[in-house]
């Protein structure tokens, strides 16, 4: 799947379902949406096992009027499929935008090509704002119109800052992506921001955790590199897995070569993986992710 145009077009809605695997689930979504005026214009399914397994759906469809009714609308699944089934289910509004915040610390290339993209319309994305622990990039950022907080992080001041980052979060967004954002955020900031956090880091780890990675790469011979982009855990750069790509390196590459064909791959990958959550293509299970 590519990095898709944004999706303006009204009255879509999309409907995500997980649980468990029993006859009648698709027959039992296709009819309610049936029943409520909906005409089903993309599904696509999976189940880990036919017989006891977890299943997953993602539809697409078309409802005249969707937005007026989609209170209702919800109200109604929920008694008449999502409860009898076991879902953990969601409605979005295909019409409306995920409203993200990016966080970054020096790093630029990721941050300045999740707001490019946004800017002409190539995510399902509308960037409310920019956090970072340093104020290096504070004038790139607001040439984007887009609000920049800097707000310093020390091994004394953490808690306090991570404080301050949820006052301006909790509540106003759908997602925050970590855009090259070089701290580590503490299990209760991540359990109060109360939105998905998507992260993206170079596919070494673990091998080469820390500072200078890809000099220690070259040292070693590496012949790939690549990037990852998963959901934040309290577990340092081990959540679920959205997408990871890799691209192929010589003896010929010298560190900051690697280092320049890594920051493309980081770019690539977090703009896919931002991109199909906001077109609410993953579902999490465990420790893994469905990715429609």
């Amino acid at each position: 799947m590519a990095v898709t145009r944004a999706n303006r077009t009204p009255d879509i809605g999309r409907l995500l379902v997980s649980c468990p695997d029993r006859p009648g689930i698709v027959a039992a979504v296709s009819q309610f949406l049936y029943e409520h005026g909906a005409n089903i214009i993309e599904s696509d399914q999976y189940s880990t096992d036919p017989e006891g397994g977890a299943f997953f759906l993602r539809t697409v469809f078309h409802r005249a009027g969707l937005a007026a009714m989609r209170d209702d609308l919800e109200r109604r699944f929920a008694t008449e499929v999502g409860r009898p089934f076991a879902m953990d289910w969601s409605f979005a509004d295909a019409g409306v935008p995920k409203r993200a915040a990016l966080m970054v610390s020096r790093y630029d290339h990721c941050l300045l090509d999740l707001l490019w993209r946004a800017r002409r319309d190539e995510l399902d994305l509308d960037v409310g704002l920019v956090i970072s622990n340093h104020a290096d990039l504070a004038d790139e950022v607001r040439a984007f119109g887009v609000p920049y907080v800097h707000i310093p992080v020390t091994a004394d001041s953490k808690a306090e800052a991570e404080r301050r980052q949820l006052e301006l979060l909790t509540a106003n967004f759908d997602l925050v992506v970590l855009a090259r954002y070089m701290q580590i955020l503490s299990g209760s900031f991540l359990a109060s921001v109360g939105v998905p956090v998507i992260n993206i880091h170079h596919s070494f780890l673990p091998a080469f955790a820390g500072a200078g990675p890809y000099k220690r790469a070259r040292d070693r011979g590496v012949k790939l590199i690549g990037a990852t982009a998963h959901y934040a855990t309290e577990d340092l750069d081990e959540g679920p897995i959205i997408e990871q790509d890799v691209i192929r390196v010589s003896h010929r590459d010298g560190a900051l070569e690697l280092e320049r064909r890594g920051a493309d791959v980081e770019r690539m990958v977090l703009a896919r993986a931002v991109q199909w959550h906001c077109e609410d293509r993953v579902v999490r299970y465990g420790e893994r992710t469905v990715v429609f």
